[in-house]
């Protein structure tokens, strides 16, 4: 028998039910209106946090309200990727004075083409990835065409169908190309007689059984929503504008056959095409001028610790030489310089515990008056009041001072460092107050005096750089056993390519260690582990943990027995055993 509060509580839930709990923002959708807004939509300020100041206007009726109402609703995203070209097209003609304008080029450069066969994508937009850099080497791209049916095809339903090796082996010659009906080659040419794109569809519709083009893309929508009684009446349709265009009713079943699952693999061809040539241009830029776009690629990344690493190496493979911050080289950002040895940069604004104000300020007064020959020189003329312990620290652990002092006895000397500087400040104040400011205010400053002590271990500079810049610059842990890893038979890269389950033997690095509890109270960790080749996470469950624990620290050089997991698309290796290297 129901209580009454179940009655009540039900009575009250069916109350709520349809009801909206919450206006959201669409991302990027923005309603446009040959008439002010106010006249056409009822219209309201979105929800923001209390302390927002921020007042965005949204219409009060959701997207599909207002798209069944006749008003046009664009989808307008920004892609980081554009401003990183517009950064290095502008370190491009500040080095060079070359104006480099896309929109007058021919996207057919067989350098760059060659550059995407041999699997170098990496900052390439659209085609990074092990997944399509493997796809692309099988397919050695030629032109431009290639590239947008990689972007169209490297999704779940087409991947799941088989249809880049497919392509790939069409491409290659080394499966024939067909066509249900001639009127479809003229269609299916480009994609070798493979329907990839929502415009073949409708083309196909056009071609082979009459339609409009209206027409063809209600058959589009149709196919798209999958609603079967549209379906239904629209194949019906198709069939018999077979019979009637090219009498044949066969092809058109079996040309339908191949429509109706479109929705899975179907691709917006336009779409496909404008992400094809922002592809094509980063791939340009780092094939001609790879380190003003790496420079770029770092500057629109660096707050991203992991990916600014993954650049590093990347940079590093294409000789160039990838430097730490330095109170009279660095900018802000990352900066490229060409020499006998190309090389980036850190910038002073990379440091952590380091603030934009001191950065600016340093870098101003070395712009008016030239760089600082040393280190009581810097002091007296740094101005900004936010040149604290804190960031002269960061400055000095990072190696931004190491042209200047090294780096163990300037820490040593941290508090009469910074005496000094408040000398040389309040010296200088009274100086500009008096007379004697027409003089060398350096005469009335104490001289600075260091004492002495024991020059820093590399592992300690390393530590500092790690711990200041998120990762190793001057050197790395790894290269202690460089030697031992090379004469692993098996690599991070290589490892990672393996199936479900597949036993692994892997020698690499501990990067870095993750200790949490499991809901029984045992202890497990999840370890990243560094070689030669790359990355990979490893798992270490509670009863592995109690027998190699001891095994486990940062930095240690470890060889790792196990299994290969995939489980929701997250790649690592599960721990069976450990040795030490």
């Amino acid at each position: 028998e129901t209580s009454p509060e179940a009655i009540k509580f039900i009575y009250a839930a069916q109350k709520l039910e349809g009801v909206a709990r919450h206006a959201s923002v669409h991302a990027c959708g923005i309603v446009i209106t040959k008439d002010p807004l106010v006249n056409t939509v009822p219209l309201q300020y979105a929800t923001r946090g209390k302390d927002s100041d921020e007042k965005t206007i949204v219409t009060q009726y959701e997207m599909h309200t207002i798209e069944d109402l006749g008003l046009l609703k664009m989808d307008i995203l920004g892609l980081k990727n554009l401003s990183s070209i517009e950064a290095t097209v502008s370190l491009i003609k500040e080095r060079f004075g070359l104006n480099i304008d896309f929109d007058k080029m021919d996207p057919t450069d067989a350098r760059v083409f060659e550059m995407l066969a041999k699997g170098q994508t990496l900052g390439v937009f659209q085609l990074e990835g092990s997944g399509m850099t493997r796809f692309l080497t099988d397919l050695k791209p030629t032109g431009i065409e290639d590239v947008i049916a990689m972007i169209s095809l490297y999704r779940p339903g087409p991947l799941d169908a088989g249809m880049i090796p497919t392509y790939i082996r069409r491409k290659n010659g080394e499966e024939p190309i067909t066509y249900l009906h001639p009127k479809l080659e003229p269609i299916l040419k480009k994609t070798y007689g493979i329907m990839i794109y929502q415009e073949q569809l409708m083309q196909a519709a056009q071609a082979v059984a009459g339609f409009t083009l209206a027409e063809a893309d209600t058959l589009r929508k149709a196919v798209g929503k999958k609603i079967k009684k549209l379906l239904d009446e629209q194949k019906e349709k198709f069939v018999s504008g077979a019979v009637k265009t090219i009498n044949n009713r066969r092809i058109g079943e079996e040309l339908w056959h191949i429509i109706e699952p479109f929705a899975g693999y179907g691709f917006n061809r336009s779409h496909a095409a404008a992400y094809a040539l922002v592809a094509y241009q980063t791939a340009w830029l780092k094939c001609h001028y790879p380190l003003e776009f790496m420079t770029a690629l770092m500057n629109a990344d660096e707050k991203d610790v992991e990916r600014i690493a993954v650049l590093v190496n990347e940079a590093k493979k294409t000789g160039v030489a990838v430097l730490p911050p330095d109170i009279n080289q660095s900018d802000s950002g990352f900066t490229p310089r060409t020499g006998e040895t190309p090389t980036i940069r850190f910038g002073l604004r990379t440091i952590k515990n380091v603030g934009t104000n001191v950065v600016s300020s340093l870098i101003e007064e070395r712009k008016i008056n030239g760089p600082y020959p040393s280190l009581a020189d810097l002091l007296e003329r740094a101005q900004s009041k936010d040149l604290n312990k804190k960031s002269l620290e960061s400055l000095i652990k990072s190696g931004a001072l190491d042209g200047i002092g090294e780096r163990n006895q300037l820490l040593s000397n941290l508090e009469a460092i910074l005496a000094y500087h408040r000398d040389s400040a309040r010296t200088r104040a009274q100086n500009q107050s008096s007379l004697f400011g027409l003089m060398n205010d350096r005469a009335s400053v104490p001289q600075l005096k260091l004492g002495a002590a024991n020059p820093a271990t590399d592992e300690e500079k390393l530590r500092w750089e790690k711990e200041l810049l998120g990762l190793y610059i001057s050197s790395h842990p790894i290269e202690r056993i460089k030697d031992k890893l090379e004469k692993e038979k098996m690599n991070i890269n290589i490892v990672k390519a393996l199936v479900e389950g597949a036993p692994a033997v892997v020698g690499a690095m501990i990067e870095s260690i993750q200790k949490i509890t499991t809901k029984k109270g045992e202890p497990m960790a999840f370890l990243k582990l560094l070689d030669l080749s790359g990355n990979l996470e490893a798992v270490v469950f509670p009863k592995t943990l109690v027998e190699y624990g001891g095994l486990i620290s940062e930095e240690a050089g470890v060889k790792i027995k196990g299994r290969m997991s995939h489980l929701n698309g997250r790649t690592a290796l599960i721990v069976n055993e450990i040795k030490a290297l």
